[in-house]
């Protein structure tokens, strides 16, 4: 039983609108399912994902009207998005600093060419070359060429306290392993520290350093709310519901989220992490053609559309 690799990452945007404009006009991703937070119906769960909307390959956002993050340390630090290739980070470079945005210049980091940078509301991101591994679907309507979209996530970086705990959650109870270490590219006095799941390579990384220097975090805008992990399907979902259960560690229970089934723990540091299904997947209530062109809404919810399209704001 093990965790195939970064499932989805959700984090907080307080713009609907310049959200969906950024993510799809600008980075190029496909919205692949525009619903809402299943637990507060008031905002929207935009979700941003490959050309086929592919498990491991969305980054979704809460829309919450709240301040900017306080940034600081047991907080989802850094999102990479995968990208294949030198050409393609100077194609992002050249994009990003024509657009304004706060960057880095492309270096080596673990290894891997990197670009740093910001989303307009402060969001933390990076393009990672993942080196064109594993397969990729390009989304036809991209305003990005094809052989320069982003391919999907990870890795995902975590800044806590103290690693002795998360180490703990992420080797003893999910089972990933330790497997080298890096200077960090935001604080060069601090190491990096990888761990890999299933099948290792970037999409199945994550990233965690040590900073006691800093204040803890406060979630807000530009925030990540929690990182989810990749199971295959229902019977190793519910395995990891018997293993938590069995290490008596305190969890949601089983969630069916109706585009996949979930399971959510915090880590001892205080981090959210999801362990998620890749099925049904987003084509379960619309056509593959069409995702994302209307307001989805789960079974459960449908009752309710009249009022919760009264409650959003048009995007």
């Amino acid at each position: 039983m093990q965790l195939q690799g970064i499932h989805h990452l959700t984090a907080v945007t307080a713009n609907a609108k310049g959200n969906h404009d950024f993510y799809t006009q600008f980075l190029g991703l496909r919205l692949v399912k525009k619903t809402v937070n299943q637990d507060d119906v008031s905002a929207y769960h935009l979700f941003f994902a490959d050309g086929k909307a592919s498990p491991g390959s969305d980054i979704t956002f809460f829309d919450w009207p709240v301040g900017p993050e306080q940034r600081g340390t047991n907080s989802i630090s850094r999102t990479a998005l995968r990208v294949n290739g030198s050409a393609t980070l100077s194609y992002w470079e050249k994009r990003i600093a024509d657009a304004g945005l706060n960057y880095k210049k492309t270096a080596v980091h673990d290894g891997r060419l990197t670009l740093l940078f910001e989303d307009p509301e402060g969001q933390r991101l990076a393009l990672v070359d993942d080196g064109g591994t594993g397969e990729s679907y390009p989304w036809e309507k991209s305003p990005v060429p094809a052989e320069h979209q982003i391919r999907g996530l990870g890795p995902i970086t975590l800044t806590v306290a103290d690693r002795r705990y998360t180490d703990l959650a992420l080797t003893k109870i999910l089972g990933m392993e330790e497997v080298r270490d890096y200077k960090s590219p935001d604080s060069p006095d601090h190491r990096v520290h990888v761990y890999k799941m299933g099948p290792g390579g970037a999409a199945a990384e994550i990233h965690v350093v040590e900073r006691q220097d800093l204040p803890m975090a406060r979630q807000g805008a530009g925030a990540v709310h929690h990182v989810a992990f990749r199971t295959p399907d229902m019977d190793e979902y519910h395995a990891w519901t018997e293993r938590l259960t069995a290490l008596k560690i305190p969890f949601s229970g089983e969630v069916n989220r109706f585009y996949f089934h979930s399971l959510y723990f915090r880590e001892p540091n205080g981090i959210l992490f999801e362990i998620a299904t890749d099925g049904p997947g987003f084509d379960a209530d619309e056509p593959m053609e069409s995702l994302g062109e209307k307001l989805s809404l789960p079974p459960f919810l449908e009752g309710r559309r009249a009022q919760i399209e009264a409650g959003l704001k048009p995007i």
